[in-house]
């Protein structure tokens, strides 16, 4: 197993990075996110990586946080989904976001991402959600370090923790977030939202 690959940034391609070292250059498959992240071509760089091995060869996939690997292993570990679609995932999301989808059943979003139809979405839902549920630990520390989550996912995060804080669950947290939570909200407008919400059942 190669577990990461330090060396001279060679090359950028469309969802692909080659690095040299060694002597050698690595293909490496790379989601949008971490190809964005990394320094430009003739720099070093340390790319965390998986290697998928299939019948027609084998191919590695890299990451440049160890946060994103961890979710990248996950996602591959649902019934269906590939590598690719995988990246697809991360491509898309944040692990915080996607986190934050899973927990409250949020089809929609999952569905966004490349490759990624409603079938998927419902089936990584259906698997991921009790992992993600008895990892609350892990899961609040799969923040992306190479690019900051949007304002809005850190605002439904922040109130997520202040109503698990009161008591809900965490996936009761997510549901009510996600269902009263619009772009211009604050995490303040939220959490009084979502609170509202709570005490009408």
């Amino acid at each position: 197993m190669i577990s990461y690959i330090r060396g001279s940034l060679a090359q950028r391609g469309n969802g692909y990075v080659i690095v040299e070292a060694g002597g050698l250059g690595y293909q490496i498959f790379v989601s949008a996110t971490t190809l964005t992240a990394l320094p430009e071509v003739g720099e070093e760089v340390k790319i965390h990586t998986f290697l998928h091995t299939k019948e027609d060869g084998i191919a590695l996939y890299g990451f440049s946080s160890m946060e994103e690997l961890e979710l990248f292993h996950r996602l591959i570990g649902v019934t269906g989904v590939g590598p690719k679609s995988a990246l697809g995932f991360l491509a898309h999301l944040t692990p915080q976001e996607m986190i934050l989808a899973v927990l409250s059943d949020d089809v929609k979003t999952l569905s966004k991402a490349p490759g990624v139809g409603r079938k998927t979405a419902q089936r990584v839902i259906l698997e991921l959600k009790d992992k993600f549920q008895t990892a609350d630990a892990i899961a609040m520390e799969m923040e992306v370090q190479t690019a900051a989550p949007s304002s809005q996912a850190g605002a439904k995060w922040e109130a997520m923790d202040a109503l698990t804080a009161l008591g809900y669950t965490r996936s009761e947290a997510a549901k009510v977030v996600n269902a009263v939570a619009t772009e211009e909200m604050t995490t303040e407008e939220i959490l009084k939202a979502a609170l509202q919400k709570m005490s009408a059942f």
